[in-house]
Formats: structure tokens, sequence, C-alpha cells
């Protein structure tokens, strides 16, 4: 079985755990329908709309 020889000091471990912070957040881009802010590459969540296309129908 596979054991580490040394153990990791304190700042290794930290310094490595830090980088799981800068991880990016999704940019948003204005819906071609109504012009809502809304993830890219999703349904919008207010009309429904996907590539100039009703994909989802909400006034049901």
């Amino acid at each position: 079985m596979a054991v580490p020889k040394q153990k990791k000091s304190k700042s290794k471990s930290r310094s490595r755990r830090a980088q799981y912070l800068k991880m990016k957040i999704p940019s948003f881009s204005d819906c071609t329908n109504c012009g809502t802010p809304r993830p890219s590459h999703t349904v919008c969540p207010v009309c429904g709309f996907y590539k100039n296309k009703i994909v989802v129908n909400y006034s049901e």
C-alpha cells in the first residue's frame, strides 16, 4: 500500500487549498429575446428562449 514517506507541512497543504478559491465565476450574456442576463449556453429562465427558439413555455 502506498503511504507518504513524510508528513506534508501545513503551508504545503494550505497553499494547495488556496487555489480552489480562484475558480472562475460563470460569465453572463444577455438574452436575445428579452434582454435579461443569463449564464452562457443555457435556456433563459425568464422567457424560455435558447438560440432564438422557444424551448420552455413558461406561460402555461
